[in-house]
């Protein structure tokens, strides 16, 4: 049993990271499309069927696994092809010691919904992310061509300068928490929203948001491309290797914002609710859960219902608002009915731990959501910096405020006693 739920953790958490990568990418054109007052994509579909167009990811798949691989002359196979893999790798390994629920009690077993437990969680994702440099240093260099290798020593050197910020930022945590395990730095926070690191190290917070941007090559530190600008490191790529490179970076995204919800916003703590109210209260909170999730989907069936307009474009997209808003109405006041009707069936023993462990769970993945549309906003609101700039901030704008944020920290917890 507990090697079957070890192998479930390993395939389900790295699973869950891979699924938000298309999510990611629909948020970012359709957040870059509204926020520039336009539509965003919205033709490709599938018998009609368009998802708000989340169908153009199976499009671009299609797309990037049937084009032309390419080879450059004199470029190093081998790490050539190795370079878009450990750029992959290095955010499906630091998911690993990332806690996305308390631990779950059956009886007498008990794990974690985490890959593993290692009491030295925070060296550890330093010691990953460190690796990512590897990545885009490998790409630049081993394509063979000066105009990669200058970008990925432009962005190996940025890479590298925020990264000593970002450590130190969390080392303000370390030292109130008294601990490098993620799982307890968690619970340290409680579910009180104002008992939250965000508010105790608002500064650290700061500093390791800003760090987050610059680790993945975000703007307004996105001169790892700067298509417009500048050359990048994986100018020579395409296919599904280039696909790799793209992937990585919102893969990054999601593990930058899933470490500063760990970090600074309670985890997967859910505000007002400690797991043991919501273990007491476990049938209570299950169906009114269900209630939710029944009035959200007959809210949203009868506004798709609302969209539909005969005729509009005079072809298979003029029915699906009736596909999706049909079951999703029908689904909603069924649920519904039955829980107000009819009540829970009498529930086995390890359903309320599950069902806490899920809550928690979907809290946390909503709070990392959140933060994944903040990378979005920023991108498509501020313009990026120079590359002097860039340095000139890390080293002597970052780095500074990190030391006298630790200064801070420790005199004001030398104070406290």
């Amino acid at each position: 049993m507990v090697i079957f739920i070890a192998l479930a953790k390993i395939i389900i958490i790295p699973v869950l990271v891979l699924n938000l990568i298309p999510l990611l990418i629909w948020m970012e054109r359709k957040g870059a499309a509204y926020i520039q007052d336009r539509r965003g994509p919205n033709r490709a579909n599938i018998l009609g069927i368009r998802l708000g167009g989340m169908v153009h990811n199976f499009a671009d798949v299609i797309k990037l696994l049937t084009k032309e691989e390419n080879l450059p002359d004199g470029a190093n196979r081998f790490y050539f092809y190795l370079a878009p893999f450990l750029a992959m790798f290095v955010s499906f390994v630091t998911v690993a010691v990332i806690p996305f629920g308390d631990d779950v009690h059956l009886g007498d077993l008990v794990f974690s919904l985490r890959v593993t437990d290692a009491s030295v969680g925070m060296l550890y994702i330093f010691a990953i992310v460190s690796l990512s440099v590897y990545g885009v240093m490998l790409g630049g260099w081993a394509s063979n061509s000066k105009f990669s290798l200058l970008g990925g020593l432009r962005v190996a050197s940025q890479m590298i300068s925020y990264e000593i910020a970002l450590s130190l930022a969390a080392v303000s945590l370390f030292m109130v928490t008294e601990s490098v395990d993620l799982g307890t730095m968690v619970r340290a926070q409680g579910e009180l929203p104002w008992h939250w690191n965000f508010f105790h190290q608002p500064l650290a917070f700061l500093i390791f948001l800003v760090a987050a941007f610059a680790e993945t090559n975000r703007n307004p530190f996105d001169l790892a491309e700067g298509e417009s600008e500048i050359v990048g490191y994986h100018l020579e790529y395409s296919s599904m290797k280039f696909a790799l490179f793209f992937m990585a970076e919102y893969a990054a995204i999601a593990v930058s914002s899933a470490i500063l919800v760990t970090l600074f916003f309670g985890g997967w703590q859910i505000p007002g609710f400690s797991t043991e109210t919501l273990l007491q209260g476990g049938e209570f909170y299950l169906k009114n859960v269900g209630l939710g999730v029944a009035a959200f989907s007959a809210l949203t069936g009868l506004v798709l219902l609302t969209q539909y307009r005969p005729g509009k474009n005079g072809d298979l997209r003029d029915y699906e608002v009736l596909v999706l808003g049909i079951p999703a109405l029908l689904a909603g006041l069924g649920l519904g009915a039955y829980l107000m009707w009819m009540g829970l069936p009498p529930l086995a023993d390890w359903v309320a731990p599950v069902f806490v462990a899920a809550l928690q769970a979907a809290c946390f993945l909503f709070k990392v959501l959140c933060f994944c549309f903040f990378f979005v906003w920023v991108r498509w609101t501020l313009p990026r910096f120079r590359y002097d700039q860039v340095m000139s901030f890390g080293w002597k704008g970052m780095l500074p405020i990190a030391l006298a944020n630790i200064l801070g920290t420790g005199i004001y917890l030398l104070i406290r006693g």
